[in-house]
Formats: structure tokens, C-alpha cells, sequence
């Protein structure tokens, strides 16, 4: 397995230095990344969504990762959809035998147990029109269910018969009134059986892979993960390129949506101001010339202080401090668009041109190739994850400064509970996993063809769209992204704003210094920012999206929006 790297920490000190911090958890064991690999399991649509960004398309480079690792879901995302596919072929198996056993009998469900299918995905449209027509075909659905049991069984008495005769079949099954009744009942009720047997050691199965194979233990050790063996020509070239390009500080980026990975935007704001003399300067000196490297380089020694536990009790006690500013990473990276690459695999040669690249972008000022200060908290192991992207240019005598915050919410509940809804089935009685199974039988038709005519449309893309030839992209979408809760918690929300306005204040006193250290003046600058960074002009706001920032009286959730792709 290819060593996957720390995120790139120019700025981390080392020896010893307090400003060091703890360093974060590796991105590829993250809680966030266990918990994105459990989804590939519990949704079908997320998986095939990771499958055709990740895989199916080739040529997209992909979005950076910020706490996970992308080629471990991309494994998971195919060993499950490889999984659900055999399982697919069995129930559709177990329908086709039975049929076959009982004369077309059991067939004979088909129909009403494909309008149950058909109500459970109008009713999950979630539009009052639909919602009712779904429970309309339910209401006729379980009437039809009720009904042929009726006539079965009522001309089955008059009439008796043969295992071809569908009333005397009825007459058997509802009596046993004969001996060739009884036994073509016992051939119904055990095919029927056998179906939903089949049903329920499907879900246990996908229970006892996030019970097991993704308990916290086994996914520490990236090196034993079976989902990654056996994959494949395809995934390993993939997998190469995924670790090559997810946490490289020169960001390969979609010219429509250049920080995919990062989360959504989280009023961004931007500043220009002129730069004059202070006036307190003597008569002969004059102000110093600031470049963007030289107010950078102020920047990250306030940043890094954050990292540092206040001074309380005993070193040890200093040292048990368990706040997630200690784990705050600080980079730099530069944005390349990835369409002037001639193949995808061009983007590691890139890579490797970082320092050149930084040294260049980081004056220039450009609008394709973008030079930033990237300071980054992972809280909630990973779970939400604050990110804040500073741009500082300087162009005839006035100062721009660019600030970007990104936030990824908490992972989507039903991936954070997968480890005790596994548990729950698992430790369940045999009754109720009867039950269950029972209850998922009649949508296991519907449900397996669906997953039959997905993996087929998923083989024909790749066999027929040529993306292994085709030009190089920026990502479509961020795996990361499309699993995120459209809101977080109190908690969430009071620990966005906590890391938010410490790490922009200590943004602009490190502009403020610069400025002040070279002679230029600065209160106008301080009052401006405090201004901006309290809620008074944005660069743009995400719709319907808001949370407190410092009181301002906007309400405390934010929203994706429509396009979170579930």
C-alpha cells in the first residue's frame, strides 16, 4: 500500500517547538473517512456517485481530501457495489427457481409486490401530489395482496386440483385438503421462505462488513483493509493517482467551482485599502516596501501561537489540553486549472514543480494560478472541518486582502450511525430479523434489478465514454461534500464560530503588524476588517446559508442548498 502523506505543514516547527502543536490524525484512518466508507454500503446512490467521479471518469483529477482518504472510499464504494451485485443475482435467482417450483405461483406476488416498490419511491419524493398517489398504490396494492389470497382459497375449495391450477393450488395451501394440496403448499410456503431467508442474510452481510471490516480497530490499519485487494488493473493505476494528487499543496482545481473538497463557502470577504505613510514617521524615513511573501511570513507566527495551550496547573495538564486548535494545520498552496494539463498523469510532474510555482504565484497576483495561505481545523475527528484560504497582493500602492472560509459539515447521520444500526441488527433476535427480512421481501425484486441495470450502466460508461483518453478535468464533485449534513448540532455551530474568529483575527493582526512594522499606516485597515469580518459586506453569501458570527443576528444553521447531490 502507497504511503499516503501528512498534509503538507511548511510552517510546523520541529524539536520541540510548542508552536509544533499535535499533530492531526492521519487522513487516511480519519473517523470522517470510516464513516464515508460505511456509506457505500447503507447508499446505493452515494456509492454509485463515488464509483463514477472516482472511477468511471478517469481524466477528473480529484478534489482535494481534507481529513479522509478518497482512494479507501473509492475502494469500499466498488467491493460494496461488487457485493450488492452478486447479491442482486441471487435474489433475482431465488424469484426465477421458486417461479420455476411452483408453476408460476410465487410469480404470481410479482405484481403487487412491484406497486408496494412503486409507492415507497413516490412516497420518498417527498411532494404532496406524489406522496399521496404513493399511499393510493399501497391502499390498492395490499388489496390486490388480500384479494388473490381470497379467490385462491375460495375456488380453490370448490374446485381442487392440480399444482397448475392456481385455485385448487389455493384450496392446498389454505387447508391441506389433499395430499398433493399439502405438498404443493409446502413447496409455496418453503420457496417463499427460502426468498426471504436469502433477504435477511443479505443484510446481515452488509452488517457484519461495517461491524467488522470497519470497526474502528481493523480500520486503524490501512494495510489490512480487504477492501483494497483484488481490485483490479483499473483501481490500482486510480488509487496511484488519487494519493498523488488528494493532499498536494498545488491544487488541481474545476474553473467552475475551484475549492471543491473544502466545503461550502462561509461568507467570504475581501478588502482593498490604500497604503500611506504612517504620520508619526520622522521626516527622514520612509515607509519599507511590503510584499505578499513578507506579510504571509507575518501571518503564520500568530497562527501557529494557537496551537499553544494557555499556561495552567502543571506541564502535564498543559499537555492534556484536548482543544483542536492544537492540531491546526497551516500551508500554503497554489491553484492550477487543470485543463491546460495534457494527461492526467502530467499533474504529479506538476507536483513536484510546488516550490517553483509558489515562488511565482505568490506575486504575480494572476487570475488562473492563485497563491494562498491555507489554515485548516479538523474538529469532531474530521467531522467538521473549518478551512480558511487567505490571499494577501499588493498593486500600486494598495493592499488586497482576500480571505475564503470553507466549512465541511458533519457527515450525513445515517453514515455516523452505522457502527449501532449494524449493532442493533446483529444483536437482534431471530424474530425480528424475520421480521425484517419479511417486511424488505417484497421490494427485493425491484430493488435487485435496479441494482443490476446500475452496475451495467456504470460498465457501459467506462467501456464506451473513452475518459482514459480523454482531457484532462477539475473534479465534477467532492465525495466529502456530497455525504455532509445540510446542518449541524449547537455544538457544531458554536465551535465553527470559535474557529472561525480566532483564526481571522489573528489574520488581520498579522496584516495589521506587517503594515504597522513597515512604516505604513494601519487604523483605517483595523477598522475596516473588524467591520468586514463581523458581517458587514461579503464577497457573495450562499443561499440561505447562515450562522453567528460574533452576534450579528443571523441564524444558526447553514444550508447546502440544492445541489448536495442526495
Amino acid at each position: 500500500m502507497t504511503d499516503i502523506p501528512i498534509p503538507h505543514q511548511p510552517t510546523a516547527g520541529g524539536g520541540g517547538d510548542p508552536r509544533a502543536g499535535r499533530p492531526p490524525v492521519h487522513p487516511s484512518v480519519s473517523e470522517a473517512g470510516r464513516f464515508l466508507c460505511a456509506g457505500t454500503y447503507l447508499d446505493a446512490g452515494y456509492r454509485d456517485r463515488v464509483i463514477d467521479e472516482l472511477y468511471v471518469h478517469e481524466e477528473r483529477v480529484v478534489a482535494p481530501s481534507y481529513g479522509f482518504d478518497a482512494a479507501r472510499v473509492l475502494a469500499h464504494a466498488l467491493r460494496a457495489r461488487r457485493t450488492e451485485l452478486g447479491w442482486a443475482a441471487g435474489v433475482l435467482g431465488a424469484w426465477f427457481v421458486g417461479s420455476l417450483l411452483t408453476s408460476g405461483a410465487l410469480a404470481g406476488l410479482l405484481v403487487p409486490f412491484l406497486l408496494l416498490s412503486l409507492a415507497d419511491w413516490l412516497r420518498a419524493r417527498d411532494l404532496g401530489l406524489l406522496r399521496f398517489l404513493g399511499l393510493v398504490v399501497r391502499i390498492y396494492a395490499w388489496w390486490m395482496l388480500a384479494l388473490l389470497v381470497v379467490v385462491v382459497v375460495g375456488f380453490g375449495l370448490a374446485l381442487g386440483g392440480s399444482f397448475g391450477d392456481l385455485p385448487a393450488f389455493g384450496a392446498g395451501l389454505a387447508l391441506g385438503s389433499s395430499t398433493g394440496g399439502a405438498a404443493e403448499a409446502a413447496v409455496l410456503w418453503g420457496t417463499f421462505a427460502a426468498l426471504v431467508t436469502v433477504v435477511g442474510l443479505q443484510r446481515g452481510h452488509v452488517a457484519r462488513v461495517i461491524a467488522q471490516d470497519l470497526s474502528p480497530h481493523r480500520y486503524a490499519d490501512p494495510a489490512a483493509d480487504p477492501a483494497e485487494t483484488a481490485q483490479g488493473v483499473r483501481f490500482a493505476r486510480i488509487r496511484q493517482r488519487i494519493r498523488n494528487e488528494q493532499h498536494a499543496p498545488l491544487i488541481m482545481y474545476n474553473i467552475n467551482d475551484p475549492f471543491s473538497g473544502a466545503g461550502e463557502p462561509y461568507r467570504p470577504w475581501h478588502l482593498s485599502v490604500e497604503l500611506r505613510p504612517r504620520e508619526d514617521l520622522g521626516s527622514d524615513r520612509k515607509p519599507t516596501p511590503v510584499t505578499n511573501a513578507h506579510i504571509v511570513e507575518r501571518i503564520v507566527p500568530l497562527l501557529q501561537a494557537l496551537r499553544v495551550p494557555s499556561p495552567h496547573g502543571s506541564p502535564q495538564a498543559e499537555a492534556a489540553v484536548l482543544d483542536r486548535l492544537r492540531e491546526l494545520v497551516i500551508d500554503e498552496c497554489v491553484f492550477l486549472p487543470a485543463g491546460g494539463l495534457p494527461h492526467r498523469d502530467a499533474a504529479h510532474l506538476v507536483q513536484q514543480q510546488f516550490a517553483e510555482q509558489r515562488a511565482e504565484a505568490i506575486e504575480e497576483g494572476g487570475e488562473r494560478r492563485r497563491h494562498f495561505l491555507r489554515i485548516r481545523v479538523g474538529g469532531w475527528d474530521e467531522n467538521l472541518v473549518v478551512t480558511v484560504f487567505v490571499r494577501v497582493h499588493t498593486q500600486g500602492r494598495m493592499m488586497m486582502l482576500e480571505v475564503a472560509p470553507h466549512v465541511l459539515l458533519p457527515v450525513h447521520t445515517l453514515f455516523h450511525n452505522a457502527d449501532a444500526t449494524a449493532q442493533r441488527y446483529l444483536n437482534n433476535n431471530w424474530f425480528g430479523k424475520a421480521v425484517w427480512a419479511l417486511r424488505h421481501t417484497p421490494g427485493s425484486f425491484a430493488t435487485s434489478v435496479a441494482t443490476l441495470a446500475r452496475g451495467l450502466a456504470s460498465w457501459w460508461r467506462i467501456v464506451t465514454g473513452g475518459h482514459g483518453g480523454a482531457r484532462p478535468e477539475g473534479p465534477g464533485l467532492s465525495v466529502r461534500e456530497l455525504a455532509s449534513q445540510d446542518a449541524g448540532s449547537l455544538f457544531h455551530l458554536m465551535d465553527l464560530d470559535r474557529y472561525l474568529k480566532t483564526i481571522q483575527d489573528r489574520v488581520v493582526g498579522g496584516v495589521t503588524a506587517a503594515l504597522h512594522e513597515a512604516g505604513w499606516y494601519t487604523e483605517e485597515f483595523a477598522r475596516r476588517a473588524v467591520h468586514v469580518a463581523e458581517g458587514g459586506v461579503f464577497i457573495q453569501s450562499v443561499h440561505d446559508s447562515a450562522f453567528s458570527v460574533g452576534g450579528t443576528g443571523h441564524h444558526n444553521r447553514t444550508h447546502r442548498g440544492s445541489g448536495s447531490g442526495r
